[in-house]
């Protein structure tokens, strides 16, 4: 990827309806079209007021299609400086959660999907997760190295539940004694609380849970099927009080939307029983741009335009910039206020911005110790 790219046009909306169109419990109405897609089309009105009957008819919310998809392989590297882990694992590709903001968003291009409305409802699942995982454990040159589950879509969104594809991981993590992190916006972690715990007691794995906002009406636009905000505090007090490390993503930070609730997230997360933090600012890659401007303008006409200007400021005067270095935090004066508010606020309420080291030494395949790498995070 380049080191910064013009920003994404705004194209035509592939769906018959009109845009932007709000869908309930959806992130997005818009099925935007991918930066890939070789044809265009466009709504036609001929005559007869199609559109306009179209326009008042009320739609339902587009149920949600699970595509499962048998995986070459389930670990991917990480060759980027600012992510503090050197693999990751996503059980899932799309995410019914369905942020608005969701960095993720680009990769459903590569299924010929759109990164708008299918990214959150068609969900492809890697059903022979754990069988790829527990090859690549036994494969002769592998090194147990820092693994995050879920960096990319969650790994806890609601298909979960049912197909516990995530929960058949940990299984085999835990069989190799293989420490790993967690990040998710779902209360459904608590589910595999028997499982995380001893993991836990031997310093084997860490979860991070996502709290963007303490305001349930501005989670409900923001990330609409995501657990509320009040259950992913309780979600942190029941993984603490397991002996579970538990830490908080205050991320996206959004100028002018979240971004005065900073100090207050950290507060609750920290009475709560989390004991660490980090926040990352919003980034705005390839079509997640047009998608987020759109939602912005439809939720927040009053404010949209200085919401951008701000942005473009932490960005050097783009919409995102793809910089290592800069691309988590953005640069400049406002950059710079964000660090100092996150830094005190952490000080103050005795939560550590150092991810937590892990034990990578009892790593094993077919009940022997590998040699591990002296350091994990």
């Amino acid at each position: 990827m380049p080191a910064a790219h013009a920003p994404l046009a705004l194209p035509v909306a592939t769906q018959s309806l009109p845009w932007p169109r709000a869908l309930r419990g959806r992130g997005t109405g818009w099925a935007i079209e991918h930066r890939f897609q070789s044809t265009r089309s466009e709504a036609f009105d001929d005559g007869w007021g199609l559109l306009d009957q179209q326009a008042e008819e009320t739609v339902l919310p587009p149920a949600t299609q699970v595509i499962e998809e048998r995986a070459k392989s389930i670990l991917a590297g990480n060759d980027s400086p600012d992510i503090p882990f050197d693999l990751s694992i996503n059980p899932y590709r799309g995410c019914e959660h369905g942020c608005v903001y969701c960095f993720a968003r680009p990769t459903h291009s590569y299924l010929n999907l759109s990164p708008g409305l299918d990214f959150e409802t068609r969900i492809v699942a890697k059903v022979n997760a754990a069988e790829r995982l527990r090859a690549a454990f036994a494969s002769p040159g592998y090194q147990p190295m820092a693994l995050n589950l879920g960096s990319a879509t969650d790994a806890y969104q609601p298909v979960e539940r049912r197909l516990r594809i995530t929960r058949s991981l940990i299984e085999v993590l835990a069989e190799h004694r293989h420490p790993f992190s967690v990040i998710t916006k779902s209360a459904g972690i608590e589910r595999d609380i028997d499982l995380l715990a001893p993991l836990a007691a031997e310093r084997q794995v860490a979860v991070y849970m996502s709290i963007t906002t303490l305001d349930p009406a501005l989670a409900r636009i923001l990330e609409p099927r995501a657990a509320s905000p009040a259950r992913r505090l309780q979600a942190i007090r029941a993984l603490a009080d397991a002996g579970i490390p538990v830490g908080v993503s205050v991320s996206p930070v959004i100028p002018f939307i979240n971004e005065p609730e900073l100090e207050r997230v950290l507060e609750a997360a920290a009475e709560a029983g989390a004991t660490r933090a980090f926040s990352v600012v919003l980034r705005l890659p390839w079509e997640v741009n047009p998608i987020f401007q759109d939602w912005l303008r439809q939720h927040f006409p009053d404010r949209a335009d200085r919401v951008m200007a701000r942005i473009r400021d932490l960005r050097g005067g783009r919409d995102n910039d793809a910089r290592f270095g800069s691309r988590m935090r953005g640069e400049g004066v406002w950059a710079d206020l964000l660090s100092q508010r996150l830094r005190r606020a952490c000080v103050s309420l005795g939560l550590n911005r150092e991810r937590l080291e892990l034990d990578a030494s009892r790593f094993r395949v077919g009940g022997a110790v590998r040699p591990a790498q002296a350091e994990l995070f």
